[in-house]
């Protein structure tokens, strides 16, 4: 269940820093409270998962999660940068992240 919490963490910080980016210093009403919203169940969420699994574990999953989703959403989205060694970076945070689920046994 723990990781279950996690994973519902990192996509809403996902969908946390994807506000940010609309909504323009807070002072669009629908993105902010998007923002306000999701922030504060992210980090619920993580506070909840560190219950059960290790701090640095859940803590390095979550922020993890959610740079590798900004960052494959802002190239599909925002037409960012899809250089391969930007590509390859993301899927060493990918290897990270699988490597600390498979050390983490419950």
């Amino acid at each position: 269940m723990a990781w279950f919490l996690l994973l519902c963490a990192g996509l809403a910080e996902i969908v946390f820093a994807l506000s940010l980016k609309y909504n323009q210093g807070f002072t669009r009403l629908w993105p902010s409270l998007t923002t306000i919203v999701f922030g504060a169940a992210s980090f619920y969420l993580l506070m909840l998962s560190i219950r059960t699994l290790p701090l640095g574990t859940a803590y390095a999953v979550w922020t993890g999660m959610g740079a590798v989703g900004v960052a494959v959403i802002g190239i599909v989205l925002f037409k960012e940068s899809a250089e391969i060694l930007r590509l390859f970076s993301i899927i060493l945070v990918v290897v990270g992240l699988v490597g600390l689920k498979l050390t983490h046994i419950e």
